[in-house]
């Protein structure tokens, strides 16, 4: 999937409050230039229309059954992490994704 194609991304988490929370917001003010929605909901009612979903790697499996067919991005650290960089940097750039 290109960068340029993601209209939608969608920050899922297991309790929907806390660190993914301040994920979601800090992808809001880093993508406020795209044309990206940015949304934070629960790992188990990713909403079909996502582009690209974003998970902590422990919720990898269950992000992956409730949203099969949408590419998922795990991460290891909240707020930093490499795989959260390089999506924000496809979606700016309009380079390849590689969930």
């Amino acid at each position: 999937m290109n960068g340029k194609d993601v209209k939608k991304l969608v920050v899922a988490c297991d309790a929907g409050m806390g660190s993914s929370v301040m994920l979601a917001s800090q992808l809001r003010k880093e993508l406020r230039k795209s044309a990206v929605t940015v949304e934070h909901t629960p790992v188990n009612s990713i909403p079909g229309d996502a582009d690209v979903v974003v998970c902590h790697a422990g919720l990898g499996a269950r992000a992956k059954a409730s949203a099969p067919d949408t590419p998922i991005i795990t991460f290891q650290v909240f707020l930093g992490d490499p795989a959260v960089t390089r999506l924000v940097t496809a979606i700016k750039n309009g380079s390849e994704i590689n969930a």
